[in-house]
């Protein structure tokens, strides 16, 4: 008997019996041929986690033979479009381009986030590493780490600096170092890193705190000022700007923002599984590798077992910097 037919009896066996699944499996088996993939991106078009959702979205479509939609859904910090992706159907058409902040950092401030993104998200891979990078208005008279610290000093309390909210990563770099340098500034947060880049230009806040995809471009054009990079080594694209280790008062600092494909919770682990090895197919790219490393930002991997280990370190870290500085959604 032929395998197509031996099927096709096996089939009319089960339909006969009443036996119903068969339609689930096909389903299943049909992924991603299905319909197209949706990619949620818990942040506003343009922003560098979009611009990271998009190019990966790109090439993992391709790389599927299917289309992947963008959909961005900005809001509180990211907290709306993570809370959209857990509740999407498990079927492997709902993906997360989650980051730093509503996933590992949102639980710990703010008591009005519903979701555990450890139970309800299941994570695929890491996308990017990058740091935060600090930058000073036009005539601050600080043009690095060191001689900001000592003006802080000189003008305890008197100093401004802007972030994109309380609680996220630019929030939490710039907690970090006043506690090791013992010294304040006052935190002035901001819904975006273009509004922080224009009043950082037009001197109405003294400092401010931006992702590589916001700074690299205005420091190269010398538009703005780099005092520091959070990262433990320089980054090519602005390697004149030293890292916030290299002063003295914060020797080991070593503290990135970062991006991650996730999916919801009970997702099947075949999806996931193809989804890791196509990401790491796709970070593997020149082209891709390139474009992440021009804006600052080192490529990650599509291993699930590594940013599993990855995640439970990160929040590990944020939860000490959130506890010792008292940080709370307002």
């Amino acid at each position: 008997m032929s395998t197509l037919r031996r099927s096709f009896v096996a089939a009319a066996a089960l339909l006969a019996s009443g036996f119903t699944a068969p339609a689930v499996f096909a389903a299943a088996d049909a992924w991603p041929a299905a319909k197209p993939i949706t990619l949620i991106v818990p942040f506003s078009a343009g922003g560098n986690v979009d611009t990271t959702a998009r190019l990966i979205g790109q090439k993992l479509g391709e790389r599927l033979h299917q289309s992947i939609v963008v959909d961005n859904v900005p809001g509180a910090g990211g907290v709306l479009g993570v809370s959209k992706a857990v509740k999407a159907p498990a079927d492997g058409y709902t993906l997360l381009m989650g980051f730093d902040g509503p996933i590992s950092i949102a639980q710990l401030v703010n008591s009005a986030v519903k979701y555990d993104a450890e139970k309800d998200l299941t994570p695929v891979g890491l996308t990017t590493i990058a740091p935060v990078v600090a930058v000073a208005r036009p005539g601050l008279p600080a043009h690095n780490l060191n001689e900001l610290i000592a003006l802080a000093r000189s003008k305890p309390g008197s100093l401004t600096y802007a972030t994109s909210g309380v609680g996220t990563m630019l929030h939490l770099a710039m907690e970090m170092l006043q506690e090791r340098a013992k010294i304040k500034l006052v935190h002035v947060p901001y819904r975006g890193g273009a509004q922080i880049t224009s009043d950082v230009m037009g001197g109405q806040v003294d400092v401010g705190m931006l992702t590589t995809v916001s700074a690299v471009p205005m420091i190269q054009q010398k538009k703005l000022e780099g005092l520091g990079v959070t990262s433990a080594k320089r980054i090519d694209a602005i390697h004149a700007v030293p890292t916030f280790g290299e002063t003295a008062e914060l020797k080991g600092f070593d503290l990135n923002t970062w991006t991650g494909l996730f999916v919801p919770a009970k997702t099947p682990q075949a999806v996931v599984t193809r989804l890791a090895t196509e990401l790491d197919a796709v970070l593997k790219m020149p082209d891709v590798r390139k474009r992440l490393e021009d804006g600052g930002a080192t490529p990650g991997s599509g291993t699930q077992a590594s940013f599993v280990q990855f995640l439970k370190k990160e929040k590990a870290g944020y939860a000490q910097i959130v506890k010792s500085a008292n940080i709370q959604a307002e």
